[in-house]
């Protein structure tokens, strides 16, 4: 599993013209992409990743300040552009294999304490949020 997580100043995720998911403050938004090769044991490790992180002001936590969190699906992490002009997503999970997965990250998190945002998955999403740094670092499991 892999994750772009990006710190903020307030984030939110439209569909349709309807927020689904938004967060207020200072918090991480986290846009997260599923191989074929991943678990449930992955989710749960980018999960506690993901709370533990000491990436928000003053070297602090989610964990540590009960900030939130926005986890948005993205296949688009393992799309591969090395080669011509289009890239292939040949690494990235089909829906029925990611969906569940970040569905995992989604509850593990919130199993931690945290208060989890979310988009839709397989929606077409609109990303507003305010990086705050900008801050914005890629984690793998």
């Amino acid at each position: 599993m892999r994750a772009v997580v990006q710190r903020v100043n307030g984030a939110r995720v439209e569909v349709a013209g309807e927020t689904v998911g938004e967060i207020v403050g200072e918090g991480l938004c986290a846009l997260v992409g599923v191989t074929h090769d991943d678990t449930p044991e992955k989710a749960a490790q980018l999960a506690r990743k993901l709370w533990s992180v000491r990436i928000l002001q003053g070297e602090k936590s989610c964990s540590d300040n009960g900030a939130p969190l926005l986890v948005i699906s993205q296949f688009t992490l393992y799309g591969d552009a090395r080669k011509g002009r289009r890239p292939t997503w040949h690494a990235a999970a089909p829906g029925p294999v990611a969906e569940p997965l970040v569905d995992e990250v989604v509850a593990r998190l919130r199993a931690l304490g945290a208060q989890v945002e979310t988009g839709r998955f397989g929606a077409d999403m609109k990303v507003s949020l305010t990086n705050d740094g900008p801050f914005t670092v890629l984690l793998e499991v």
